[in-house]
């Protein structure tokens, strides 16, 4: 004869209690925090000096002697010498003029007889450099390229080493001698190239 024995309620619910528990037993560790990248900032720009802004305005300038038009940078300081000459400067940079009557057109070879010699009396430090014939909307013209020191500062005394662009442009029995400067290694090729080529006869 098969006997059945009926557990107590009690050790029932225990038995129960210990399955679910060996069920749980088993923990998982957290999942370690996603790594956090840093983003280095963008280096500042640096301009050298005497940078010219890609966004410098311009104005237009009237000559008396010569009768041209000419766009400068907005902005700049003008000056007018006794003797016609009109400079235009903002920090380290200037853009000359310089008019006289002529009786022919400048060449590379009366540019070389004549202009470098008196240069190379006038700029400290003058470096002797090449010279060309370009051609511009006003026509053609001589072009001098050499360098110098700058005006000193009168705090400190020293002078900065400037390059030179020195433009002979005729017209009607004047030549009009077109002078731009500013530091060595300043990127102001745009801007020049705006001044030169905004030369026109009135």
């Amino acid at each position: 004869m098969r006997l059945t024995y009926a557990l107590p309620l009690p050790v029932v619910a225990l038995a129960v209690a210990a399955s679910a528990l060996a069920g749980c037993g088993s923990t998982h560790a957290p999942a370690p925090p996603a790594a956090v990248t840093a983003t280095a900032p963008a280096p500042a720009e640096s301009n050298p000096a005497g940078d010219i802004p890609d966004n410098q305005a311009y104005v237009t300038y009237r000559s008396g002697p010569g009768a041209f038009t000419l766009k400068v940078p907005e902005g700049w300081a003008r000056t007018d010498a006794a003797n016609g000459d009109v400079t235009f400067t903002d920090k380290l940079n200037r853009i000359a003029l310089h008019t006289s009557t002529a009786a022919a057109p400048a060449t590379v070879q009366s540019v070389n007889a004549s202009v470098v010699p008196a240069l190379r009396g006038q700029v400290p430090g003058f470096t002797a450099g090449k010279t060309t014939t370009v051609t511009r909307p006003a026509g053609q013209a001589v072009l001098y390229t050499y360098q110098g020191d700058g005006p000193a500062d009168p705090v400190t005394g020293k002078a900065v080493r400037d390059s030179f662009e020195r433009y002979a442009f005729f017209h009607a029995g004047h030549e009009t001698a077109l002078t731009l400067s500013g530091p060595v290694g300043a990127d102001n090729v745009d801007p020049w190239r705006t001044v030169t080529d905004s030369l026109r006869w009135q």
